[in-house]
């Protein structure tokens, strides 16, 4: 019994987090033994998809229950309520959106910062051509800073990795995941991005700001920190599953929103990907919380910009808001469909190689530090492998531009631009990097002139990938980059960026999708011009690389991510161009449908790997190659029987040694309407309300009051609801004293108050198909399966709806069917 408990303390009291999960055992339903239980957790519910050497992970993952008991305190507490309108939701939603639009202008403010400073201290060398002394300083200063972003994720967080969007998508999905909320991640995860970004590795904010998004949707919402020990008493009607659940989504969106500058693109994209439930009235709330994000960054940045302020406060320029601002729009011929379906294969073949390259570095990845016993021996490899990326990385930055030549600017932007300054200030910062030279001039006529030249290779590469892009998306720069250029960029930028995701460093992979397709993009432009030439006339303007170049950047992402309609609307919102959507949707439709041949998307792919238990919208079992109808099997088929079961008036040592022995996460309550009359399903009842009852003494009852059930006053819905034990060591020590004291043997607890008695239930000839969507649809935890006579038969919970488990067991109910298994299996199979 000591070992469950001290166990328990471990899980809750290493790092106290900001609202966490319930924080009790795995989801089982019959053991005695608490060791047996934790290994046949990991085998069944956490580890569903791995492979053996993968479930050594020492991380459990637990269910969340989002709706609340339906007991007779709770619907006494809700009477006592007064009906209020929702101004208080709509107020925390604006403050959410607004926090986490300032929180983007922040990132982005120091990471432009930190870009300009690192380069800056070294453009007189490389005006000189000094590339060792450039090396050595841009990798010093790199140095520096990704080995602060990787500490801060290794030593401040308290999971000791980097969290991102595959656990916010596992929670939205009913899964806990410890420390995802906790205050010291969210300051890990801001100090561990803003530093690898400007460090030079290649990745972008992306993912870390959906997670910050999240992490502040929590914090704001239900305002109390166990680690920084505030608890203010108001919005507390916010402090429940389902609402935070709300919350956590809606930030999650704003993080989108804010970094994108692209409000109706983060609502999408939450929908399409993050949330797993939906309801118009969250839709609303959403897209609420996702404008006041984007019009705080928006905001914020029409006047700020390296901290310094430059006047023009709430004006909203187009080129500063619109991140990749598309300026020309192009006429489209129907011609240009055919190279759009050609990206688009092209993106959904190279978006699943980069999944499968990805998952697969991933996995050595975990194997070998898995591999390391000692935990800062451990760290100290994962911080080495991050600084191994950077010296890569900045090897390729700054080494690689020297053996590409000088490219004249004005024999490529004379006839676009009338006015050259305009031209040496849009190259002055990557020309004046490098050893480029270049002259200026005023004619005759008044007009300022300029042989400007560049290096292709730093314009691309030098800063980050998003200035890379706006280079990329311009139009009306047919002959800009050549081939080597874009070739050399995309190979070097495509492994490179695939090795850095998942290491050490809170990064995101958006910038980098992007990126990728926008290079292989503007080179299918460029062998569009080299066969057609530059076209002048308005009919074949669409020949244009800057076109394609967005065109394959929505293939690439497609491909990675297999989204669709909130990428397609991404795009258009991050470049204005409205004239190439139709083109922007085929590309992401032929790229998901191809990457859907290979793999499933990076996220799904990670959740896999990270082995979170995710519930897909619809059961997929396949048997013999074969996909097998879950409408012909029943929930008798899956669900684990020999369940434990709870009596409306339970013996206090009874309970008090089950809780000991179990570590199940709640249990049927059964109960006899006659007293001649067999034990019938009532209600369910949670672990954490169970602990909450045995902690109040005062409740117990002699067995003389069995006709009145009780006689005294039951505990109010707030003092057994809570989200973890107050105190597990206390816990422990009273379990203990009502197992040995003889005097509990003759005390009972009446349960009837506190019972559930709208807990779902099935019978066991319910359909298996059916059962799955009741389950994920209403974010159950526990499903009680009864028979025709209402008795309690068994418990579906989430780890017997996970791929493998139901598999297994759908695999033994066909090995035990009648000798013609072979014409039974054809009838089950679809």
């Amino acid at each position: 019994m000591s070992s469950l408990f001290s166990h328990r303390t471990h899980m809750e009291d290493v790092e106290e987090e900001m609202l966490m999960a319930e924080d009790h055992g795995p989801d089982l339903i019959h053991s005695q033994d608490f060791r047996r239980q934790i290994s046949v957790s990991r085998g069944g519910l956490a580890y569903y998809h791995c492979k053996e050497e993968e479930r050594e992970t020492p991380v459990a993952h637990e269910s969340l229950d989002y709706l609340p008991s339906h007991s007779k305190v709770y619907k006494k507490w809700l009477q006592e309520k007064t009906h209020r309108k929702e101004w208080d939701r709509w107020l925390l939603m604006g403050l959410i959106g607004t926090a986490v639009g300032m929180l983007g202008f922040l990132t982005h403010q120091i990471i432009d910062s930190l870009i300009k400073l690192k380069w800056d201290l070294v453009e007189n060398y490389l005006q000189d051509g000094n590339f060792h002394m450039t090396w050595l300083c841009v990798l010093g200063l790199g140095l520096a800073m990704v080995v602060l972003s990787s500490s801060s994720v290794l030593f401040i967080c308290p999971a000791g990795s980097p969290s991102g969007l595959p656990e916010i998508i596992g929670y939205l999905n009913g899964t806990s995941i410890q420390h995802l909320f906790n205050i010291k991640t969210f300051l890990g995860t801001f100090v561990s991005c803003v530093l690898a970004v400007a460090s030079g590795l290649f990745c972008g904010p992306e993912g870390p700001m959906i997670h910050l998004g999240a992490l502040l949707g929590c914090g704001l919402s239900q305002l109390q920190s166990d680690t920084l020990g505030i608890h203010l008493p108001i919005f507390t009607r916010f402090r429940n599953s389902a609402d935070k659940r709300s919350f956590i989504t809606a930030g999650a969106g704003a993080g989108i929103a804010s970094v994108f500058r692209a409000p109706i693109g983060g609502l999408l994209f939450t929908l399409e990907e993050v949330s797993s439930f939906w309801d118009i009235r969250l839709a609303w709330q959403t897209f609420f919380c996702c404008l006041m994000a984007t019009f705080a960054t928006d905001l914020l940045s029409s006047s700020l910009y390296g901290f310094v302020y430059r006047g023009h406060f709430g004006f909203f320029e187009a080129e500063k808001r619109i991140l990749f601002w598309v300026k020309n729009l192009l006429d489209i011929n129907v011609l240009a469909f055919i190279p759009t379906i050609l990206l688009g294969m092209l993106g959904g073949l190279l978006g699943a190689l980069f999944v499968s390259l990805n998952i697969r570095i991933n996995k050595l990845r975990m194997q070998f530090f898995n591999s390391i016993p000692k935990v800062s021996l451990r760290k100290a490899s994962k911080l080495l492998e991050t600084v191994l990326i950077l010296v890569c990385t900045t090897t390729v930055t700054v080494y690689l531009p020297y053996f590409f030549p000088c490219t004249p600017v004005i024999s490529v932007r004379n006839y676009q631009l009338s006015n050259n300054s305009e031209i040496i200030n849009q190259f002055k910062r990557e020309i004046s990097e490098y050893s480029c030279s270049s002259s200026t001039w005023v004619g005759p006529d008044g007009v300022r002139y300029s042989n400007q030249t560049f290096n292709q290779a730093a314009a691309l590469l030098v800063e980050n990938g998003k200035q890379g892009i706006t280079y990329l998306f311009k139009r009306g720069t047919h002959e800009e980059f050549g081939y080597a250029s874009l070739c050399t960029a995309l190979a070097f930028y495509f492994i490179l960026s695939c090795w850095t995701a998942g290491s050490a460093v809170a990064s995101g992979l958006v910038i980098p999708m992007l990126y990728t397709g926008a290079l292989y993009g503007r080179i299918i432009g460029l062998i569009l011009v080299s066969i057609f030439g530059v076209q002048t006339n308005e009919y074949g303007a669409w020949i244009d690389p800057g076109l394609f170049a967005a065109v394959g950047a929505a293939s690439f992402f497609s491909g990675v991510s297999r989204l669709t309609i909130s990428l397609t609307v991404i795009m258009v919102e991050i470049t204005n161009d409205v004239q190439s959507l139709l083109l922007i949707m085929l590309a992401v439709m032929v790229a998901k449908m191809v990457g859907d041949l290979f793999n499933s998307s990076l996220y799904s792919s990670l959740l896999k790997l990270k082995c979170i238990p995710y519930l897909n919208v619809e059961p997929f079992v396949r048997h013999r190659r074969k996909w097998l109808n879950l409408e012909l099997f029943s929930a008798s088929d899956i669900m684990e029987s020999g369940v434990r079961v709870l009596h409306l008036k339970e013996n206090v040592a009874c309970l008090a040694r089950l809780l000991a022995s179990t570590s199940h996460g709640g249990f049927p309550v059964v109960c006899r309407p006659k007293p001649d009359h067999e034990e019938v399903f009532q209600g369910t009842i949670k672990r954490l309300e169970l602990c909450m009852l045995l902690e109040n003494e005062h409740i117990f009852e002699s067995e003389a009051n069995d006709e009145s059930l009780s006689s005294s006053l039951p505990l109010s819905y707030e003092k057994i609801t809570v989200e973890k034990l107050p105190n597990p060591l206390r816990l422990t020590m009273l379990l203990n004293l009502y197992t040995t004291d003889p005097r509990y043997q003759q005390l009972f607890i009446n349960l009837e108050p506190y019972v559930n008695k709208s807990a779902m239930s099935v019978q066991a000839h319910f359909s298996l198909h059916r059962t799955y969507i009741i389950f994920r649809t209403l974010g159950l935890r526990h499903l009680t399966v009864v028979d025709l006579k209402n008795q309690v038969v068994g418990v579906i919970t989430r780890k017997d709806l996970m791929p493998l488990p139901l598999a297994e067991r759908l695999r033994l109910r066909l090995a035990t069917q009648a000798p013609d298994a072979g014409k039974n299996n054809q009838r089950f199979s679809t």
